[in-house]
Formats: structure tokens, sequence, C-alpha cells
């Protein structure tokens, strides 16, 4: 996405697009009276692949110099192989019952059982799925609070026209299979250009559900559709998708009453973001947002931070100016950590707070990587200084489309180029 070949695909891909006239604003949905609760637990699209070398069975660590704070030993990590054969997956979802499933681009859903992926794919949605964009395709998966209760998941995917649907499926009556005909969608959001789709689903510690779309593509948020509130693009949305059909708007969304900006808004000012995490032991959130040509970006907001925060973009790259000024009186957030592409990489993926107990040292350690140069950094907070401290933990060979969590809160890697995902452990 960054390299001078992709920069020349890119731009003739661009060149063939055209912005659609904007669609009407629906009329203001009803804002729910649903108080959001205390933290419990919560669990961009990747550019095309890039020629590396073959990746190992195994992701060894790289040394790097240790923080003058207590921080992880990067010898003591590994990422093992976990599966292979999977084609071009881009997120992970623990269904409790020894299954995983994992996204692949183009429309299917696998699931892995004991390591091994199994011939069935779980759901098959290539017939709705528009894939030919390198960053389009299947790209967010959520499964309800009340999964294991109820057998409803949601899904973000590109359509055959490329634009953004997010939608609630649920379980064949077996319970084995997801199924197609289920589908029921809550949102469809016409995306100007192919790429900087975002396309993360979460549910939050308040039990909305939050959604995270790109800038709408092109270079630059050309038509500065991150920083206006009458579009949903650039944005960290919220619903509320228990309380009403399709959904409910949380009373505290910052236009929830209609006026100023979409009622669904929860955050503005994003650029891409790919994959975003609550950390379920406290309820702060993290996002990785994709940046233009220089800077790569960590997000954050604690707990009960209030909405309508502005990420900055297009006034801001990181924590830099990109272009223009904000009007007076907006206030904007700053990265709490962000990497330049000088220091190699070009497209942040986002990760998880460690919260499993097989590797006790990296409780509380924001875990997040680079597509381009598999980087493998972790982020924490310093308690004595409020300050922030990341390390370098790895250097893989892989094409870092995403991170996995399971139920035991242990992570996973998935590599966009290999189709291999892999485990966080011990060497």
């Amino acid at each position: 996405m960054r390299t001078w070949m992709l920069m020349i695909i890119l731009v003739a891909l661009l060149a063939a697009c055209a912005a659609p006239a904007p669609s009407p604003t629906p009329p203001p949905l009803r804002p729910t009276s649903a108080q959001p609760q205390r933290p419990t637990a919560a669990s961009p699209t990747p550019p095309p692949p890039q020629p590396t070398t073959t990746l190992a069975p195994t992701l060894t660590a790289s040394l790097a110099p240790t923080p003058a704070t207590p921080a992880p030993d990067p010898a003591r990590l590994t990422w093992r192989l976990y599966v292979s054969g999977l084609e071009r997956p881009v997120d992970l979802a623990d269904l409790g019952d020894g299954r995983i499933l994992v996204l692949e681009q183009a429309g299917v859903i696998r699931q892995v059982t004991n390591g091994q992926v199994e011939i069935a794919p779980f759901m098959d949605l290539r017939d709705r799925v528009g894939s030919q964009g390198s960053e389009q395709g299947l790209l967010g998966i959520a499964l309800d609070p009340e999964f294991d209760r109820n057998g409803l998941f949601y899904l973000n995917y590109t359509d055959r026209q490329g634009n953004t649907v997010v939608a609630r499926y649920a379980l064949t009556p077996d319970g084995r299979f997801g199924d197609p005909q289920s589908e029921a969608r809550l949102l469809y959001v016409e995306q100007p250009y192919a790429n900087h789709n975002g396309g993360g689903l979460v549910f939050g510690p308040d039990g909305y559900l939050y959604i995270g779309l790109g800038d709408g593509g092109s270079a630059g948020d050309p038509q500065g559709r991150a920083q206006n509130p009458a579009t949903l693009l650039g944005k960290m949305l919220r619903i509320d998708v228990h309380s009403a059909q399709p959904y409910a708007i949380p009373a505290d969304n910052p236009f929830a009453s209609g006026e100023g900006g979409r009622q669904e808004i929860w955050a503005l000012g994003l650029r891409n973001p790919w994959r975003y995490a609550f950390d379920p032991a406290t309820g702060d959130l993290y996002i990785a947002d994709v940046g233009q040509n220089r800077w790569e970006e960590v997000d954050y907001l604690p707990a009960g931070a209030p909405p309508g925060a502005n990420f900055g973009w297009n006034y801001r790259e990181g924590a830099h100016p990109f272009k223009g000024e904000p009007p007076a009186g907006v206030t904007l957030i700053d990265p709490v950590w962000e990497y330049g592409h000088d220091q190699g990489g070009c497209s942040i993926t986002g990760g998880f707070v460690y919260r499993g107990q097989a590797l006790p040292e990296l409780q509380g350690v924001y875990i997040f990587g680079d597509y381009c140069s598999g980087q493998v950094w972790g982020l924490w907070r310093v308690p004595t200084s409020h300050t922030w401290q990341a390390l370098e933990l790895m250097r893989t060979p892989a094409n870092i489309s995403a991170f996995g969590q399971d139920r035991q809160g242990e992570l996973y890697l998935l590599d966009h180029r290999s189709g291999r995902l892999y485990r966080l452990e011990r060497p």
C-alpha cells in the first residue's frame, strides 16, 4: 500500500473510479433510553499482499532494546503455527464450543477445530460479497453478547457494487453452520472508492455494536468526509441492535437527536480504522488507524470518555499537520503512539490487550503490528508516570492482516499472504 509499485496500482485504480452522488440522509431514528453498562467483556482493510520470504512454521522473536521500565522479554515469545491452508484470512471469532471461525476475504467463513480446517465451511457468502479490490470483501465479524443463547452474529462486508453492508445472521437449526438465508441488513453505506472501507465490528462493554468505517478512499480524504458529520464515512459508529429493529440509537450518541449530524456517529476523524478493541478488564478502547504516507497511529479512549471524540484526520496524520486547520472550538485527540514509515512498515494492524493466562508478563499490554513489515509491538501505560511505553516484540515475514483473541484471552496472528494462523506461545 505504501510501496511505489502499490502506489502506481492504486493511482490506476482510482483513475477508473468516480464518486457517486451522496445518498439522501435517512429520517432520524428514535434514540434508545438504554444507558451504558459498566465494562464486562468485549473483543482497515489490508493492502494487497507483498512478496516476502517463505514463512517458517514458527515465527521467532527478534531481540530489541529493553526499555527502562519492566517489559516483556521478546525472547520468551513466539508465534507458533496453529493452522494453514486458509485463503486471505482477515478476522477471527471463537464460538466457545471448540471451533474458531476465520473469515476469508473472498466471502467464505472457515471453521477450525483442534488445529484443523474443516472441509465444510461455516458459511459461504461469495454470492453477495464483492472482493475485486484489494481492500474489499468479507471484512469483520462480531458474535452477539448473548451468542451462546441466541446464536446471532454480525458481519461487515462490501457487496458486489463495492458498498458496505452490516448484517445480522443466525445459526442453522442444528447449530453447526451459519445460515446465509437468515441475513437481516442493518446498515448500508455507499462507498465512493474501492479502498478505506474499515470493516471492523466489536461489541463494547456497554452492549452496543461499534462499527469502524474508513473515509471512503482515494488519498488524502479529498471530499473531507472524516470531518463531515453528515456522512458515516471516516467515523466510529455505535448502534443498539437489541432495543429495536433494525437498531436503535444510544441516547448519548453526540447527534442522537438527529440535529447536527448522523445519529449513528460516536466518534469522528478516522482515516481507515483497521481493527480496534476494548480492553475486557478496563473497558478502554484502542484504535489502530492507518495513515496516509508518513505516520501510523494508535488512538486511545479510556473507559467512560464522552462520545464525540475527534481523532483529527484529515487535519492531522498522526500527531502531525496534514491539511488545513480545525475550526475554533474543535478539540482533536492525538494518538498515544505512532511510528513513521521511515522506521519501516506502511500499514498498521490493530490487535488486542492481552488478558490471557499463558503469558502473565503480557497482562495489560496492547499487541499490534504492521501489515507490510511484519513487525509486532507491545504498548502499555506506565502507571507511575501515566506515560506510554512501546517495545518491538517481533519481526516476522508475515503480512499481518489481523490479530485474533479466543475466549481465554490468548492471541492469534493471521498472515494474509500465506493463509496461516499462528498462536502466541512460549518458544
